[in-house]
């Protein structure tokens, strides 16, 4: 390919280093499009972005992504084997355990009326935690790999209800390899089940997760859901049981129970409050860890992590447009958030760090070199003002 503003050197060398011969060359200039549509201002995730720094029509963008018979799989496959290669070295050489991270979002869109000719594929309603109301469009379950301050995103899946969201995840639990030096899943309420735990713990992860109030737990052999429990415990004599425990600053009573739940043989159940709210039942928070060797300390400076997923989703939503796309089509949605992922996998790669905004400042910033080294070029050989607008164009 030559160079010009419709072609990125460092880009292709970037996908060449880490994906070699993975994509067909008809289809490679149509990624990198996408790609650096992404790193440049004004991305909003439309179309008519990507055929700013292409020679084709965004049609054909919108068909490359929605109906060509491009095989995505070998490209997917090698982003994760990467991304598993990063993590586990990172744990290999610190000891460290490795952390995977679980957690959906919602791209919202809007309800397509009952007489719609063409409606969106793979869009349903969702209970959205953020809105406290069923929202409609497409849920995508995303997992991140995490070890000693790197994080990275392994996968995002789209929820489309022909398989639930426990099989989709015991799938992906499969595909990890066994945790060597241990590992831990962080969740919150939804996937803290039985079989989620145990696909998990086949490959060496305990599970820390946040605990649905109305679990059933078994103190002294009686059986209670942990609302209940937390309620016989929250008069003054209650309060004596709880211990003061900061986390990243912040002060928590918290009670320790271990032994036997619902579907659980053995485990730590933490049930917590923020100082000046004990006893309500508002601020009671749940927790529960697979690992009865850990410190109520450790468990919850563990569970501080999962946080690092609303920060991913909050970044890729702003910064890459992650649900601001309109397409019909469930391959092409699909093939979007895969070659976002491959953006926001590239940004962290060229950071140091593996820190997604470093990175992203410092690609933006070589395209930019890039467009305006090319510009530079022209305006040397053009006679005039006209035929250089002619050669841009």
């Amino acid at each position: 390919m030559n160079n010009s503003i419709h072609h990125s050197e460092e880009i292709c060398n970037r996908l060449n280093e880490k994906f070699t011969n993975i994509t067909p060359e008809k289809y490679l200039q149509h990624i990198i499009s996408i790609i650096i549509a992404i790193f440049c201002l004004g991305y909003k995730g439309k179309t008519v972005n990507f055929e700013l720094y292409s020679d084709c029509h965004r049609t054909t963008i919108s068909r490359f992504l929605r109906d060509e018979k491009w095989d995505d799989t070998p490209l997917a496959a090698a982003m994760k084997t990467l991304v598993i290669s990063i993590v586990y070295d990172e744990s290999r050489s610190t000891g460290k355990p490795v952390l995977v991270i679980i957690d959906d979002t919602i791209s919202s869109k809007t309800k397509p009326s009952s007489r719609a000719k063409h409606p969106i594929e793979g869009a349903y309603f969702h209970f959205s935690h953020l809105k406290k109301k069923q929202d409609y469009g497409h849920q995508a379950v995303a997992v991140l790999l995490s070890c000693n301050g790197i994080t990275l995103e392994y996968t995002i899946e789209m929820y489309d209800k022909t398989v639930s969201k426990i099989g989709l995840v015991e799938r992906i639990a499969g595909e990890l390899p066994d945790a060597s030096n241990g590992g831990y899943l962080l969740c919150d309420s939804w996937y803290v089940c039985r079989d989620v735990i145990e696909s998990f713990a086949a490959k060496g992860f305990c599970t820390i997760g946040a605990l649905k109030t109305n679990r059933v737990v078994y103190p002294d052999g009686a059986k209670m859901n942990v609302a209940d429990y937390a309620r016989l415990l929250s008069d003054e004599y209650g309060k004596t049981l709880f211990d003061l425990v900061t986390v990243r600053k912040q002060k928590y009573y918290v009670y320790r129970y271990e032994g036997r739940m619902n579907g659980i043989q053995n485990g730590v159940v933490l049930l917590t409050y923020p100082v000046g709210a004990f006893g309500k039942e508002s601020a009671l928070r749940a927790f529960i860890s697979t690992d009865s060797g850990l410190s109520t300390e450790e468990i919850l400076e563990l569970y501080v992590h999962r946080w690092e997923i609303e920060v991913f989703f909050r970044t890729v939503k702003n910064k890459l447009a992650f649900d601001k796309y309109q397409i019909r089509s469930a391959v092409g949605v699909r093939r979007f958030w895969l070659l976002t992922s491959l953006a926001y996998l590239l940004a962290c790669l060229e950071s140091d760090t593996y820190d997604f905004d470093d990175g992203y400042h410092r690609l933006s910033a070589v395209l930019q070199r890039e467009h305006i080294g090319y510009l530079y070029e022209l305006a040397r050989v053009a006679e005039d003002k006209s035929t250089f607008l002619a050669m841009v164009a």
